[in-house]
């Protein structure tokens, strides 16, 4: 299998190439081959369309032939019930950047707090917040909990481990979509003893009550999460997966968005991903459609979900941060130029600093402050004929685009160790930011060394993830 993937890296750069152009709205022509097409009104209108929720929870589960599990994803705008939601487009961009610079605060921390004997109590408290109040909690998949199954929406996070759903007695609880989980209810749920060796990994964050393993994590800005650790039954569809290690959360608070809890996908062993095991072969794939487009994404796991023909890119991994899909990432282009920027303000050092994370968490993809400069910089010289708006929050590129039907705009690429060359559509760097034409480069400075390729600039982008060989692929499909 490795020697396989090893095979593919003589023609990866030509590979991600394609996927970019078969995503783009418009491909670029043979006259300008390092710009695109950027169709601002059908770009503006997908994006402030009407979203509704499907009712019918099989709609939500998907099963693809021989491969294995596959679900629906859900972006947050379809959950339209919920009052957090607003009707302005402009408001829920600005209420989605408030809630990525959170998340872009709690992975730093964490990192920061890398250090401390509790580092495996904060990690673990950081998944399970980090999609929700601590982060962005942009996409969202039906799953049944217990025994028989109760339907739950639950946020995907690639950036944390630990899986949890708020449990009754709820005596302080945030307000959810779906009715919450009634443990007495389920045939299957068996709360986690003290003694376990699944309570020794959390270092028994919430300590031993009545011989039951607890968790208890507590956040500087008042937020909070508290149940015990218990092993369940998930079903996806026709698929069942007995002896899940979850958390029960019977104290909880913050700024949540309805799901009733968090599905982790990251590379440790408490993650989803990683309580298959071998029935997954550690591998999953998903795409992310665009905001506002009407259709969903997909998540699906196990071995036969990898593509052929994906342009593969070694994974690199942390021990100061497991749970992190770090990639190589050596360089930035505009309109086919890449940028002088040394190879060095990427990498990923040995005590743990720096590094490029791949987070479906994250929505903005954050660049170290003088990299980011750069390639802004670059952008912006070349697009000197578009008119330029004010900065919104944390975007300081922004363009009056009211009138336009349609823009030239130069590429934009992201150049990765080994040689691939993934390079992005329009819609994965400008997005709309209210009802008027305002188009913002969606990227921005990290407040550290670290980088994170967030969501927006992965929609549209078949993500595959192979953790027992160690290797992330784009492609070859578009979703």
């Amino acid at each position: 299998m490795l020697s396989s993937k090893l095979l593919f890296f003589a023609s990866l750069q030509l590979l991600v190439i394609t996927i970019a152009t078969t995503t783009s709205t418009t491909t670029s022509t043979t006259t300008y081959p390092n710009f695109q097409e950027f169709n601002v009104k059908v770009t503006t209108i997908n994006a402030l369309k009407t979203q509704k929720i499907d009712d019918d929870d099989e709609e939500a589960f998907k099963t693809h032939g021989d491969h294995g599990i596959k679900l629906k994803l859900f972006h947050r705008d379809k959950l339209h019930r919920n009052k957090n939601n607003f009707t302005d487009h402009r408001q829920r961009i600005l209420a989605r950047i408030r809630r990525d610079i959170r998340r872009v605060s709690s992975l730093t921390n964490r990192l920061n707090s890398r250090g401390d004997t509790n580092y495996q109590v904060q990690d673990f408290g950081s998944g399970v917040v980090s999609g929700m109040d601590q982060g962005s909690g942009e996409y969202f998949v039906r799953i049944g909990v217990g025994s028989p199954p109760r339907s739950q929406y639950v946020v995907i996070d690639s950036g944390s481990d630990i899986i949890w759903v708020q449990c009754r007695p709820c005596t302080v609880c945030y307000r959810q979509y779906d009715p919450v989980f009634d443990p007495a209810a389920s045939a299957s749920f068996t709360r986690v003893s003290c003694n376990s060796a699944v309570c020794d990994r959390l270092d028994n964050a919430g300590g031993c009550h009545s011989g039951k393993c607890g968790y208890e994590v507590m956040y500087g800005d008042g937020s909070y999460t508290k149940g015990t650790l218990a092993l369940e039954t998930l079903t996806f569809d026709q698929t069942v997966v007995k002896n899940v290690a979850i958390g029960c959360g019977h104290r909880n608070r913050g700024m949540f968005v309805g799901a009733a809890g968090l599905l982790g996908l990251g590379g440790g062993s408490m993650s989803f991903v990683g309580q298959l095991g071998g029935q997954s072969g550690g591998a999953f794939t998903y795409c992310l459609v665009s905001r506002g487009s009407g259709s969903d994404g997909s998540l699906e796991f196990g071995r036969g979900a990898l593509p052929v023909g994906a342009a593969w890119v070694p994974l690199i991994r942390s021990p100061q941060a497991p749970s992190f899909y770090y990639v190589g990432l050596s360089g930035l282009g505009i309109g086919g130029t890449r940028i002088p920027i040394s190879e060095d303000v990427f990498k990923l050092t040995e005590s743990g600093d720096g590094g490029v994370v791949m987070d479906t968490g994250t929505a903005v993809t954050r660049l170290p402050t003088a990299a980011y400069e750069a390639f802004r910089d670059s952008f912006i010289a070349q697009t000197e004929n578009l008119p330029r708006a004010r900065r919104v929050s944390i975007f300081d590129t922004c363009y009056n685009l009211y009138g336009f039907l349609s823009v030239r705009v130069p590429t934009v690429s992201f150049y990765f160790t080994g040689g691939p060359i993934l390079t992005l559509p329009a819609n994965n760097f400008l997005i709309p930011v209210d009802e008027v034409g305002t188009f913002c480069f969606a990227f921005a400075p990290s407040p550290t060394g670290l980088s994170i390729i967030g969501n927006i600039q992965q929609e549209g982008i078949q993500i595959s993830i192979d953790g027992a060989y160690g290797f992330l692929g784009f492609g070859p499909n578009v979703c």
